[in-house]
C-alpha cells in the first residue's frame, strides 16, 4: 500500500492550518508556499476536506481556511481516509468475506488474516497521531533549536 500525494499533501495542508491557523483564516497561497504544494492542487484537496467537515473557507481579502474541529480531534487516519479512501493493503479487505466482489476465495483465504492484521496495524498507528501531536512536535523542535 502506498499513500499518494493526495493523502500526503492533505495531511500537510491540515497540519499547516493547525499550526498557523490559530489567529484566523490562512490563505491557500500561504499554505502552498510553506508546504511546497501547487496552489491549484491544494484547492482540489480542500474541496474534499471541506466536504468531510474538517475545514471552513472564508472569502475576502482576509479570507482563507480554518479548521472546524480542534486539532486534538483530528487524526492522521481521519485525513488519510478522506483523501485516499479505506486503508487496505489488498482489495479483498474492502468487502466482507461472504460474497466479496474482489476475490472469490475471500471467505476461505488463509492469507487474508495476515493482510487484515497489517490493515489494523496501519489504522492503529494513523489513528494514534493527531494534528495536535504534530504541532506539539514542531513546537518542541523549534524550542530545541533556539
Amino acid at each position: 500500500m502506498k499513500i499518494s500525494t493526495k493523502g500526503r499533501y492533505g495531511v500537510a495542508a491540515m497540519y499547516d492550518l493547525a499550526l498557523h491557523g490559530t489567529n484566523g483564516p490562512v490563505s491557500l497561497k500561504t499554505v502552498a508556499q510553506r508546504q511546497g504544494i501547487s496552489e491549484h492542487y491544494l484547492e482540489q484537496l480542500m474541496v474534499s476536506l471541506r466536504k468531510a467537515g474538517f475545514v471552513r473557507s472564508t472569502r475576502g481579502s482576509q479570507g482563507g481556511y480554518v479548521l472546524i474541529k480542534n486539532p486534538q480531534e483530528i487524526t492522521i487516519g481521519d485525513i488519510v481516509r478522506v483523501m485516499e479512501g479505506p486503508v487496505a493493503p489488498v482489495d479483498c479487505l474492502l468487502g466482507e468475506t461472504q460474497e466479496n466482489g474482489y476475490c472469490p476465495k475471500a471467505d476461505r483465504c488463509v492469507t487474508r488474516t495476515v493482510w487484515a492484521k497489517v490493515q489494523d496495524s496501519i489504522n492503529t498507528v494513523l489513528d494514534s497521531i493527531t494534528l495536535a501531536d504534530l504541532c506539539d512536535k514542531e513546537k518542541r523542535e523549534m524550542n530545541t533549536n533556539e
